[in-house]
């Protein structure tokens, strides 16, 4: 057996430090969050209940914890459907080349590399100049589309990148309609990328703060409450409701990934080997 380098256990030992790093954190919250009630937001732990999550279900002095939490949801699916069906839609339109494609392109990818906050700002202004409304379901949703649409363009660019026409074109050979060629072949072909851009367009949403900061309005979204209780709130009950939300956020992951599986699982048992096409 051949021994392994010293650079194998440095680069193991600087691996193991950033896991630490990346997830330390929250494996610290999810531990204080379960503080009996003398307990604080430090350590040593006072005791171990479950006082500070019965406390986010009673009535809060500071906040509104579940009316942001409802509005983080709506917004989320709301940001997610939206940028799955133009995501769709723009992959398939750049398939070809058409006048203007560099330059649409080119400022679409704009809106990753300015700053969030400027984002925030800019988008703020022109509703409030334009006489319109700012609010989460306005202005937040458009912000915050001009963070997830870029990432599923990209993801769908790369699908359709390597899509085998070939399909299609043996559908149209079976008389079958441009609509019921999209339907009925290449959307149950990139069926698993989708349910991955969906996945993407609710997460960063439902996690944005900065490009939300300036556009939501008199209502906060989830983030921005749980930023508000920071400057206020002085019991674990932040954590215990930074532990939730952390579940949430798997539950909904662990949601998409069983979802795709099984599409998978069910093309598989058809027989089909269309899915190597993406």
């Amino acid at each position: 057996m051949d021994r392994r380098p010293p650079s194998f256990y440095w680069l193991s030992l600087v691996f193991g430090l950033f896991l630490v790093f990346l997830y330390g954190p929250t494996v610290t919250i999810g531990i204080l969050s379960f503080q009996g009630p003398a307990g604080g937001l430090t350590f040593p732990m006072q005791g171990v209940s479950l006082h500070w999550f019965r406390q986010l279900f009673e009535q809060q002095q500071v906040g509104d914890i579940w009316g942001a939490f409802g509005r983080s949801l709506v917004l989320g699916l709301m940001v997610m459907v939206t940028t799955l069906v133009v995501s769709v839609m723009g992959g398939l339109a750049f398939r070809k080349r058409f006048r203007g494609s560099g330059l649409l392109f080119q400022l679409v990818i704009a809106s990753l590399v300015i700053p969030s906050i400027l984002i925030s700002l800019g988008v703020g202004l022109m509703f409030s100049q334009s006489g319109l409304p700012v609010h989460w379901a306005g202005s937040g949703f458009g912000a915050q589309l001009t963070w997830t649409l870029p990432f599923g363009l990209l993801i769908m660019f790369a699908v359709f990148n390597r899509f085998d026409g070939a399909y299609e074109e043996a559908a149209r050979d079976q008389g079958a309609s441009p609509w019921q060629t999209l339907r009925h072949v290449v959307l149950p072909i990139i069926a698993p990328s989708l349910i991955g851009v969906g996945l993407f367009g609710f997460t960063l949403s439902y996690d944005e703060f900065a490009r939300t900061l300036l556009t939501a309005g008199s209502y906060n979204t989830l983030p921005l409450e749980i930023f508000g209780m920071t400057t206020n709130v002085t019991t674990p009950v932040i954590f215990a409701l930074g532990t939730l939300t952390t579940l949430f956020s798997l539950a909904i992951i662990g949601g998409f990934l069983v979802t795709a599986a099984v599409m998978n699982r069910r093309r598989a048992r058809r027989g089909s080997n269309a899915g190597r096409a993406v």
